[in-house]
C-alpha cells in the first residue's frame, strides 16, 4: 500500500465508454479509488452494487468513486449495464495502475502476480492520500468508505 500523506500517483485509463480519465481531473475533489479483481464475479458484485446504492450519499459530501480492474472497456461496460452503476469504471489491461498503486499480489517469493488485492483509497481534493485499506471486504467497504468521508 502507498504511504498516507503522500501524492496519489496520477494515471490516465479508458472508462467503461472508452473515455479516458485522470486522476488530476479529479482535483478539487474527493476520490474514493477502489480496485478489484473481476467484473461480474459474486464479491466485487457486491462491492460494486453497494457503491451503488450507496452513491447518492457520496455524492452529497462531494466524493468521485471510481473503480479500477484489469478487465477490458467492454467488461466494464456489460458490468455497468448489467448492475445498473452510476459510477466510472476504470481498465487497467496492463496493470499500469494497478502496479503504481501497490496492490497486485506476490508469490511467496515476493515477484508479483496478475491478479489484485481488494483494496481502496480515499484521495484527498489536493491529490494526497488521506486513507489506504487493503484487502477490504467487498460488500462492508463501500460503507465503511462512507464514514471515512464524515
Amino acid at each position: 500500500m502507498l504511504t498516507i500523506g503522500t501524492e496519489a500517483p496520477d494515471f490516465t485509463l479508458a472508462d467503461q465508454d472508452g473515455v479516458m480519465h485522470a486522476l488530476s481531473d479529479y482535483r478539487g475533489q474527493k476520490v474514493i479509488l477502489y480496485f478489484y479483481p473481476k467484473d461480474m464475479t459474486s464479491g466485487c458484485t457486491s462491492q460494486a452494487c453497494s457503491f451503488r446504492d450507496l452513491f447518492p450519499q457520496f455524492r452529497e459530501k462531494g466524493a468521485v468513486v471510481l473503480g479500477v480492474s484489469k478487465d477490458s472497456v467492454a467488461s466494464h461496460k456489460k458490468f455497468q449495464e448489467t448492475h445498473g452503476l452510476p459510477f466510472t469504471l476504470l481498465s487497467d489491461p496492463d496493470l499500469t495502475v494497478i502496479t503504481a498503486y501497490d496492490v497486485r499480489k506476490r508469490d511467496k517469493d515476493g515477484k508479483p502476480l496478475n491478479s489484485l488485492i481488494r483494496s481502496t483509497y480515499l484521495i484527498g481534493e489536493d491529490g494526497t492520500i488521506l486513507k489506504a485499506f487493503s484487502a477490504v471486504k467487498a460488500k462492508e467497504n463501500p460503507s465503511q468508505m462512507l464514514l471515512e468521508l464524515e
